[in-house]
């Protein structure tokens, strides 16, 4: 009898877990909603979950987009002394 862990693969260890199409770590805003059940929090988590999800669509992670988004605030000049020399 073959065991359906057979048709496992070692590859299958690098993917993103995921629920349903949805990137795990979007749900951690869920989570708190369900802590803390009020329609602000309910709000709040759905308005978090969206924007991760437009920002996994357009091919940032999180920890992309903050770095993305430090750079267009930092600017393209980067001055090798501190400001305070």
């Amino acid at each position: 009898m073959a065991d359906q862990d057979d048709n496992a693969h070692w590859r299958d260890s690098g993917r993103k877990p995921t629920f349903f199409i949805f990137d795990i770590s979007a749900f951690y805003p869920f989570m708190l909603f369900l802590i803390h059940i009020r329609l602000w929090t309910f709000l709040t988590a759905a308005g978090v979950i969206i924007f991760l999800e437009i920002l996994r669509r357009n091919g940032f992670t999180p920890v992309v987009f903050r770095r993305f988004l430090r750079n267009f605030i930092a600017g393209p000049l980067k001055t090798a002394t501190p400001w305070w020399l």
